[in-house]
């Protein structure tokens, strides 16, 4: 009885697990999203990591992530520029309806990694609330 018991959880837990799993995209367009937005937030950790002290400061490595963030938020709009449908896609619809603010939040996230300080600790810690501020603002309004 208890063999059974056990067989019976074990099947629980493992279907339980490939339920949550994460989809992978198959869609190339959604592919694409995805991985620019991968890079991204790549960036963002590596600066907010410094900010946060759980990483060393390192100029070299603070400048390219903020060079990548900047180049990265320039490609958004024309990354998302179709519609794209996939189960592992998180881009809401409303993306397309509210173009405009859509890509005026992307602008602003090259704007505030533009005005980010790489140079010294102090500055990062200062640059990383407005970085922060436009991720979250365009996730809030776009990404499901």
């Amino acid at each position: 009885m208890k063999s059974v018991a056990r067989i019976i959880a074990a099947a629980i837990l493992l279907t339980g697990g490939a339920a949550l799993a994460e989809v992978e995209a198959t869609n190339p367009t959604v592919i694409a999203w995805k991985n620019l937005m991968k890079q991204n937030g790549g960036a963002a950790k590596t600066l907010g990591d410094m900010a946060a002290g759980k990483a060393a400061f390192d100029a070299a490595a603070a400048e390219a992530a903020k060079q990548k963030l900047i180049e990265d938020a320039g490609q958004i709009p024309a990354a998302f520029k179709d519609q794209a449908e996939d189960p592992a896609s998180e881009a809401k619809p409303e993306i397309w309806a509210n173009w405009d603010d859509f890509t005026a939040k992307a602008a602003a996230l090259g704007k505030a990694a533009e005005a980010l300080d790489s140079s010294s600790l102090d500055g990062i810690k200062a640059g990383m609330g407005d970085i922060g501020g436009a991720c979250k603002a365009c996730h809030s309004s776009y990404k499901s």
